[in-house]
């Protein structure tokens, strides 16, 4: 196969090819730090050749003397400025300044045509790219920008992949039990080949997971590059060319790939498997998704949250001498908040940061530092209140006041009685505290929860129903358990409002619909079960719960209808310090026959006339408020009710 047919220029040819191949030879020599791959002179040491991007490239992807050269031909072209032009005139084609694959056929003496077949090192791994495809022998081929990268000494992974990648750091320090699962992690890969086994990570140590693996992965030499599962294309075409975009990049960067799918639901799994199953590289799995991968073993470990000593032990290293003082309240911290060693630290660098800016107690900051560490994560299934009411602010009977205390009570002396004093010996069951607000509209069950969480300097979060309830089989549970997840690493307080929307009756079997709907109800039933913080669930219609859920409720609370005495508190208490008022009578107000919440509507919109007519509240505006809240409830009102207000 030649390039130009006539004699003369045939002549010519060759002194282009040679002008080439002395190119190629001065950018290898450069490439090479002055040696060429082939060298094994006494000058080339073994630790100094393997230390050459190119020997590690021909290494990792077991490129043939041919594959070299045109590699190092096509970096040429890029690297040697002289060179375009020599490559435009040899293949006689204006613009031409890449070389083709017969230009590489024509002047390599290690020409094999099996290089540029589509299973080929240089195309499998997107090594070389060809820059327009006529036909194979005459389109242009042009090294990959990131292998050029890589040869001149520089890391710099596909931009294809820098949004879905994330790299996970080797931590500087591990709990001992998370030691013992890195250690077993190694000898899994050292028992086997790394690219045939992979390691599939469970529990509910999800941050700690990924350190356990970085650890494992650096005993190797390996970094680690954490991905979503749900970033994984679905697209066969599209998975194709992202899997060997990441095994190129993977294997050029030195780094392993931990697939993370831990939300991954149900109809993820097929994706994931199929990833692993045609990855030729390291690789680990953080979820319970089950994987089929005939092709790999696939090795268990389960990592879950370090022990309570464990955790107080992480938090003396992250505070340092800091935390020297303050046993009690670390052992109250670590009972309120199940934390990832990850997140501890984390947390411990934004207290001592937050102390040193804003001064006070450490431990008020450790108390918000972990409050807020994993607020991101549950906003996207639940609203946070702000929670600044306390116990003034609600009007109940003393029974109902008295059940609402010892729920606080129970909350603050957990780690008393379950743990120094033996209850939980017993029975791992009796950790949380599920609680059942129930009444009419209006009683204070929301506001309740508020002082409750208020009380505890706890995040109190509203379970949006809307975002958590999904028509597709398998979400719903998906949703809830991100949610009673997040929420037991960070002691939130989770309120189910008008509970009976998602804690009903489990109904008859009719069809699938019904079949999956009481798999949902119990799957609630089993994680309100299991889950050690606080539960609210307020509802109307008590007698809609399911009755199995009912028995799993450590508190049931009736917020009675306000009667006239504890409305006329109510209506006493109802306007700010800080708000004017002139001739209000309680005992009328008391007449009306409203629960609280439509009594601060009423005393909020009243305000809001009163400040427009530049005047502090009276009886005429509380008159016109009531009027309009009674008309938005379709409700009649009496002359017994609000006669004599004004």
């Amino acid at each position: 196969m030649t390039v130009v047919a006539p004699e003369m220029a045939q002549k010519a040819s060759l002194s282009l090819a040679e002008q080439i191949l002395a190119s190629m030879e001065r950018v290898r020599s450069f490439l090479g730090g002055g040696k060429k791959v082939e060298d094994q002179s006494e000058a080339a040491s073994e630790a100094e050749r393997v230390r050459i991007p190119l020997n590690i490239l021909v290494e990792r992807f077991e490129l043939s003397a041919f594959e070299t050269d045109t590699l190092v031909l096509c970096a040429a072209a890029e690297l040697d400025p002289k060179l375009p032009a020599l490559l435009e005139c040899a293949q006689q084609i204006a613009g031409l300044r890449h070389p083709t694959f017969q230009l590489l056929l024509n002047i390599l003496p290690t020409a094999q045509w099996s290089a540029f077949l589509p299973q080929s090192a240089l195309r499998r791994w997107r090594l070389v790219e060809f820059v327009r495809v006529d036909a194979l022998t005459t389109s242009p081929v042009r090294i990959n920008e990131s292998v050029l990268h890589f040869l001149m000494g520089e890391r710099a992974s596909d931009e294809r992949l820098d949004d879905a990648l994330r790299r996970v750091n080797v931590p500087v320090v591990l709990p001992h039990s998370y030691r013992q699962f890195a250690e077993e992690m190694i000898q899994t890969w050292r028992n086997d080949d790394p690219k045939r086994v992979v390691v599939q990570l469970l529990g509910s140590g999800a941050k700690g997971k990924a350190a356990v693996a970085a650890t494992a992965c650096a005993a190797f030499n390996l970094g680690l590059r954490s991905i979503s599962a749900e970033s994984l294309p679905t697209r066969a075409s599209e998975r194709e060319d992202y899997l060997r975009l990441l095994e190129r990049d993977a294997a050029l960067n030195g780094y392993a790939v931990l697939i993370d799918a831990e939300q991954c639901g149900t109809s993820g799994a097929d994706a994931v498997s199929n990833f692993v199953e045609n990855f030729q590289g390291v690789i680990t799995v953080n979820g319970a998704t089950r994987l089929n991968v005939p092709s790999r073993r696939v090795v268990s470990v389960t990592i879950d949250k370090p022990t309570m000593e464990e955790q107080s032990s992480l938090w003396q290293f992250a505070l340092g001498e800091e935390g020297q003082t303050l046993n009690g309240d670390l052992t109250r911290l670590v009972d309120q908040f199940s934390l990832d060693f990850v997140t501890i630290l984390q947390s411990a660098e934004r207290a001592l940061r937050s102390k040193e800016a804003s001064g006070g107690e450490l431990r008020a900051h450790l108390w918000n530092a972990c409050r807020t560490e994993s607020r991101p994560t549950l906003e996207g299934l639940a609203r946070r209140i702000e929670t600044r009411a306390t116990w003034a602010n609600i009007v109940l009977p003393e029974g109902c006041m008295e059940a609402l205390r010892t729920i606080v009570f129970q909350m603050r002396q957990r780690n008393t009685v379950l743990q120094q004093w033996g209850f939980a010996e017993h029975s791992s069951r009796g950790a949380g505290t599920a609680t059942l607000f129930h009444g009419d509209s209006g009683t204070g069950k929301t506001l309740a929860a508020e002082i409750i969480a208020n009380e505890l300097s706890l995040d109190l979060f509203h379970i949006d129903l809307s975002q958590v309830v999904s028509k597709y089989i398998g979400e719903t549970e998906k949703n809830l358990k991100t949610i009673f997840d997040v929420a037991e690493d960070t002691g939130a307080i989770l309120l189910f409002d008008e509970a009976d929307a998602l804690f009903g009756k489990r109904s008859e079997v009719r069809d699938s619909h019904d079949r999956y709907a009481n798999i949902e109800v119990s799957y609630l039933l089993q994680r309100m079960e299991a889950y050690r913080g606080l539960a609210i669930l307020t509802t109307n219609q008590r007698a809609s719960l399911d009755p199995a859920f009912l028995r799993r409720i450590r508190y049931v609370v009736q917020f009675p209808y306000p009667d006239a005495h504890q409305r006329r508190q109510i209506w006493e208490r109802i306007f700010p310090e800080g708000t004017p008022r002139q001739g209000l009578q309680f005992e009328q107000l008391a007449r009306l026959n409203l629960p609280g919440g439509n009594i601060r509507n009423i005393a909020l919109n009243a305000a809001y006339i009163a400040a427009e007519k530049g005047e502090p509240v009276r009886m005429n505006h509380l008159q016109m408020a009531a009027r309009q809240e009674c008309l938005k409830l379709e409700r009649a009102f009496t002359d017994a009710e609000i006669g004599g207000w004004t």
